[in-house]
């Protein structure tokens, strides 16, 4: 069953997870080594993941290797845009009035 990206990145663990694979794949058993939990909670979070299609995989003889798949992250990206327009819109009122004060 196919879950919502934004479940997925609810849990700061998942989170963890995808920032420690952005910058290179890494096997179940890599991974539960930055963690304070059991290699099958690792799992179970790396399973939700790749159900919400934020990871893909690829295996080399016996090892499984997990990496990010960044198109599915370009949703969240999508989402934000809005937030961000609206920050960028007020920080720059915010400019305008610091640099109007200071004068």
């Amino acid at each position: 069953m196919k879950k919502d990206v934004f479940q997925a990145i609810a849990d700061p663990t998942r989170r963890a997870i995808l920032s420690l694979i952005a910058v290179n794949a890494m096997t179940p058993n890599a991974l539960a080594e930055h963690f304070e939990m059991s290699r099958q909670a690792v799992s179970k979070h790396i399973q939700v993941l790749k159900e919400s299609d934020l990871l893909t995989h690829r295996q080399e003889g016996r090892e499984i290797f997990y990496q990010v798949q960044t198109k599915k992250l370009k949703e969240v990206d999508k989402w934000l845009e809005t937030f961000r327009e609206s920050w960028e819109d007020r920080f720059s009122k915010l400019d305008e009035l610091l640099k109007k004060n200071k004068k």
